[in-house]
């Protein structure tokens, strides 16, 4: 059964109710979440090597099927995009037009109050033997560390990867907007294993339902949550994305 994850501690204990539960019509009512579909347009992200498909695409397409399973659990859902496009203006790939695009896709998580933030990513790396879904939390931030924990747990137990991963802290741009926010790797791109899971629609559906018990394992933690740090005074210097 899904346990959960650790408090500020680090302590594993969270509550102990049967997976039934997350499911359930109305389990994260009141809640809204702001999903990120990572990339888009000119900014392809990571490509897979045996099929090209591009991190855009497949990120899209796992946050849609994220969005379902929320709202099939009562959240409100936002999407930063619903298609392939960058949101920034412009016509060219430079510095200035990505922080534009990461800001707006902040700006829409802010516009709409969300309690939440999940940017959805897929990972890479030269060696074809790494594996496994990963989230990131914003270095330093509590509030962005139990969410990430949570989430990475009902990854690790619904999709039982070959190599279960931990949490981790990180500098990314988008998790800076004082509230709790993470960056969902939902798998490598660079394997081939992982990369062919990640095609199938089954397996996407799979991610996205890790995801949402997830949050519902968040949501339900016993003890208070702690704050969030605050949002990142912005200039010409930012985190990465990916």
């Amino acid at each position: 059964p899904l346990t959960g994850w650790s408090n500020s501690r680090g302590d594993s204990s969270l509550a102990h109710s049967a997976p039934a539960e997350a499911s359930e019509p109305g389990a994260l009512s009141g809640l809204i979440v702001a999903l990120d579909p990572g990339h888009g347009g000119y900014d392809g992200g990571a490509r897979a090597q045996d099929s090209g498909r591009w991190e855009k695409d497949v990120a899209l397409e796992i946050a849609l099927e994220v969005e379902k399973a929320l709202l099939a659990r009562g959240a409100q859902v936002v999407l930063t995009r619903r298609e392939d496009v960058c949101l920034a203006d412009g016509d060219t790939a430079s510095k200035t037009r990505k922080r534009e695009d990461l800001q707006k896709r902040i700006d829409i998580a802010e516009a709409a109050d969300a309690d939440v933030l999940l940017s959805i990513h897929l990972n890479e790396y030269r060696s074809r033997e790494e594996s496994g879904p990963q989230v990131f939390y914003r270095e330093g931030c509590p509030a962005g560390r139990l969410l990430a924990g949570a989430i990475q747990e009902a990854m690790n137990e619904t999709l039982a990867p070959k190599k279960k991963r931990s949490a981790l802290g990180g500098d990314y741009y988008i998790l800076t907007l004082g509230r709790p926010s993470v960056l969902v790797e939902c798998g490598f791109l660079s394997n081939a294993g992982e990369e062919a899971l990640l095609l199938t629609a089954d397996y996407r559906q799979r991610v996205a339902q890790a995801i949402a018990r997830g949050i519902w394992a968040w949501a339900n933690l016993p003890e208070e949550k702690p704050e969030a740090l605050p949002a990142v005074e912005r200039g010409d210097e930012a985190g990465t994305e990916t």
